[in-house]
Parts: structure tokens; sequence; C-alpha cells
């Protein structure tokens, strides 16, 4: 009963600038952990950058100073503002959420949203 709808994926040239958007609806109480991973071809996922209830967040060094990780809370919303892109940030980005529903805690993947940077 929980349903995690990514949009913002594209194609964009090295330089260029993205918006990812993860929103997370259903039968949720409480969402804790929300996160962005992707996988290159050939590679294994790996996490991009993630974001706490309370705001903190966690980047993989390769994005530091050129993602941005943010949520509103209120609409159960994550978003993944990512600027100076290169072609080596080409994958598909999945959201990832942990959240309390059903009386049990649980974790969400979204189906995952294409990036590719190239010129």
């Amino acid at each position: 009963q929980v349903q995690l709808v990514e949009s913002g994926g594209g194609l964009v040239q090295p330089g260029g600038s993205l918006r990812l958007s993860c929103a997370a609806s259903g039968s949720i109480v409480t969402t804790y952990v929300m996160g962005w991973y992707r996988q290159a071809p050939g590679k294994q996922r790996e996490l991009v950058a993630s974001i706490t209830s309370d705001g903190t967040t966690n980047y993989a060094d390769s994005v530091k100073g050129r993602f941005t990780i943010s949520r509103d809370n209120a609409k159960g919303t994550a978003y993944l503002q990512m600027d100076s892109l290169k072609p080596d940030d080409t994958a598909v980005y999945y959201c990832h959420v942990d959240l309390w529903s059903d009386y049990r805690r649980q974790d969400y993947w979204g189906r995952g949203t294409q990036v590719t940077v190239s010129s």
C-alpha cells in the first residue's frame, strides 16, 4: 500500500542540471530516511545521497558540492538537485525510502529514472 513515484530524469549536456523528485504515498505513518541510489551499466548500485527526517544529509564523495538532497516532509517527497553534471553521472537513479507502515518498519524502492549526461 505504499507507492513511490519518481520523476525528473532525462538527457542533459555535461555541465547541465536536473532535478529528481520522489513522492511517497499510501499508508505511511512515518518516513525515516529518504535516499537516491544509482546504477550504471556493468556497475553495482551505489548510494548517491540520503536525508533523514530531521534533515541530516549524506553524500557520496563523487557528488559532494554538485548534488543537493532535500525533502518536504508534509508532501512525503524527496528531491535531488544535480548540478555540474558529468558523463560519469549517467545511470538509472533509484529512490529508496525507509518508513513505518502497517505496524512495521519497511523499505521501498522506486522503479528508477534514467539520467543520461552526454553532448
